[in-house]
């Protein structure tokens, strides 16, 4: 793509001070800052789980871009969008909101450990929630870069049924992948709920078996460059990234200690 980079979108699962500090949220956090220190233009956006405290945080309601419903096996649920700004980053953060999937006031387990039974849904209406405001927004990017679990359902819907969207017609997905991917599998009908739009069961049938290494194979087979950002990514992940053909951009822990993993990654968008 070259010097045509100038529009990149974020999808995190974690952004730093909003969720503790671990490499995900840092780099959520820090990584969009770099970016648009860079001359490009960044939309940022995240879950807005329960555990966020809005009043802290300055979370307000975008009523102009909520008021949407989405439909996930036969409920309509609808969507609600805020936003806060890091002031120091000059930075806006988006939050996808709903009552039934982000009010509990966990991540993605309950109080027990176990991890929640509707998190395949979640992550569906996650997807869908960003790509229909980036619609409103009317801002076409030129790469999305999706980082954590809960963010790997977009890249199937952007090329399969978003695809013909003049928003995205030129939209590159670069996926981040972590040592995050669920250990437990999504319930046996997360391939039915999934579907939409243009996308067919041809399409999931990798999730015939619906575990989090097939839901980030799935995400890897949709997108157009794959960064390893942990060192402890499933070795299986590797192997089906490395074979898939696909630009790889390997895990460097010094450059994520000293923050020069940001050119490289602003490199990597300019080189798709």
């Amino acid at each position: 793509m070259g010097e045509s980079v100038k529009r990149v979108l974020f999808v995190n699962s974690e952004i730093f001070p909003y969720l503790p500090e671990s490499d995900i949220a840092n780099i959520g956090r820090y990584l969009p800052q770099g970016i648009q220190e860079r001359k490009k233009e960044i939309r940022s956006f995240m879950p807005r789980y329960g555990c966020i405290n809005e009043r802290k945080n300055q979370l307000h309601e975008v009523i102009r871009l909520s008021g949407m419903n989405i439909v996930i096996n036969d409920v309509d649920r609808p969507l609600v969008i805020k936003v806060a700004s890091i002031s120091a980053a000059r930075m806006q953060v988006y939050f996808i909101d709903n009552e039934d999937y982000f009010h509990r006031k966990s991540v993605y387990c309950d109080e027990n450990g176990e991890f929640f039974k509707d998190n395949g849904e979640r992550a569906i209406f996650f997807a869908r929630g960003v790509l229909e405001t980036v619609k409103k927004l009317r801002w076409a990017p030129d790469v999305i870069h999706c980082q954590g679990w809960i963010s790997q359902v977009l890249p199937l819907y952007l090329k399969k049924a978003y695809i013909d969207d003049p928003i995205f017609s030129n939209s590159k997905i670069v996926l981040s992948l972590y040592g995050d991917t669920p250990a437990v599998d999504f319930p046996a009908d997360f391939k039915e709920k999934i579907l939409f739009g243009g996308v067919s069961e041809s399409d999931v049938e990798v999730l015939n078996e619906p575990t989090g290494i097939n839901l980030a194979k799935l995400a890897a087979s949709h997108s157009d460059g794959i960064i390893f950002g942990a060192e402890n990514v499933a070795p299986e992940l590797v192997g089906y990234c490395k074979d898939a053909g696909l630009p790889v951009l390997p895990f460097d822990a010094q450059k994520l200690q000293d923050g020069s993993y940001i050119e490289e990654y602003n490199s990597f968008y300019d080189n798709l």
